[in-house]
């Protein structure tokens, strides 16, 4: 059973080993609340991962250490227990997806483990590490179902507390619920008027299924960019503890997950992976019910991909209204691409890249299509311009860029 006495013993055990993490007023995000933000992507680890992955391992007896562990990640439990296995002297291998992120591949490796690369996503990985627990006589350390693993999640709601006495709400991403549970449990037994809400994303609703039909589905296949939450299926305990603690678990798009990375990275100087952004993504784009009240967001980990940044403060930019896509049909004649230049560049717009396309079907002979990429400031401005090139016969086409 989880009990509060648990979750207080797991902060003892890891006082000297898990950083008790920044919580951070954030009033520059766009929200309906009074935000602040539990900064566990500063965590050892990048992650919040690590509390539950070293308590868990802690508590194993000297005949278990000695069989060596095995899990299975989408990265950042992986980590986790990479390292706590390293500082308790024990062998590790981890299953992760092919998938995942070459940063969190490379930094479970420098923590010492033997990493399994499996085909598919999280749920893959983890039939593969229960087949190499039986193979190997390894201990199996679960990334989300398991009461140990909970209760060091639960550690950063005794944390909040503290922190925010006087907090309304948290949010929280649930991927197999483990943080959510553990969280939920030690706030709502210490404090029941705090709210707390759980986030996945669209593509990968799990939980939000699981609650809203009464029982556990596994999901076909899941689709996010956010890896850290991409799971099929949640854990039996943590289902129960959602559906006995948590008030209320919502979704939102990976587009606005994107517009939430880029935020704290221009707002509050953070980086956060998907999975870690998608609170702030709840509280940016009204997804619970915040108004008036001080909410906190958990930012759950940082260890984004470098190559997948780029692409999500892209797609943050263009959900901004930031950065947009053209296509202009043009009469193929001299000094049309200098009156749509200057027609851009009147507007304050910066022209960044440019197609020049005269062979498309859908086009006249004496015509072409030229594709424009044009930083921008907001919505109104791209009207703005759509609008000037219209009016100067430089005819803007829907749909195309």
């Amino acid at each position: 059973m989880l009990t509060l006495d648990k979750i207080y013993h797991a902060a003892f055990t890891m006082k000297n080993v898990v950083r008790q993490t920044d919580l951070i007023y954030a009033p520059n995000l766009p929200s309906d609340g009074e935000l602040y933000l539990k900064t566990e992507n500063l965590q050892v680890t990048g992650s919040f991962k690590v509390r539950g992955a070293y308590y868990k391992i802690s508590q194993l007896s000297a005949e278990e250490k000695a069989r060596g562990v095995i899990a299975c990640s989408a990265g950042n439990h992986a980590q986790g227990v990479a390292r706590a296995a390293s500082m308790e002297g024990i062998s590790s291998k981890i299953c992760l997806p092919d998938n995942a992120p070459i940063s969190k591949i490379e930094a479970t490796k420098s923590y010492g483990a033997e990493v399994v690369l499996v085909n598919g996503v999280y749920d893959d990985a983890y039939k593969k590490a229960r087949e190499l627990e039986k193979e190997e006589q390894r201990v199996f350390i679960h990334p989300f179902d398991d009461e140990d693993v909970i209760a060091g999640q639960g550690t950063i709601g005794l944390e909040l507390l503290e922190q925010l006495p006087d907090m309304d709400a948290v949010i929280v991403p649930i991927g197999g619920g483990g943080l959510i549970a553990g969280l939920a449990f030690a706030i709502k037994s210490l404090n029941p008027k705090v709210k707390v809400y759980g986030v996945q994303v669209a593509g990968a609703p799990s939980m939000v299924n699981a609650v809203q039909h009464g029982l556990i589905e596994e999901l076909a296949a899941v689709t996010t960019f956010a890896d850290g939450i991409a799971v099929k299926r949640p854990g039996d305990t943590t289902f129960e503890l959602v559906k006995s603690y948590v008030d209320e678990v919502v979704t939102v798009t990976d587009d606005e997950v994107a517009s939430a990375v880029l935020a704290l990275i221009e707002r509050q100087k953070l980086i956060a992976e998907g999975a870690g952004a998608v609170a702030v993504a709840a509280a940016m784009f009204g997804k619970v019910d915040i108004k008036g009240k001080k909410a906190v967001c958990l930012v759950s980990g940082g260890n984004i991909d470098v190559n997948i940044l780029s692409r999500v403060i892209t797609r943050g930019l263009v959900k901004a209204g930031r950065f947009v896509n053209l296509c202009i049909a043009l009469t193929d004649k001299p000094g049309q691409l200098e009156l749509v230049s200057k027609t851009i560049a009147e507007f304050g717009g910066n022209v960044v890249s440019v197609q020049y396309n005269r062979s498309d079907e859908n086009m006249a002979i004496n015509s072409c299509f030229l594709s424009l990429q044009v930083e921008t400031r907001d919505y109104a401005q791209i009207e703005e311009i759509k609008q000037a090139l219209n009016e100067r016969g430089l005819r803007v086409v829907p749909g195309r860029g």
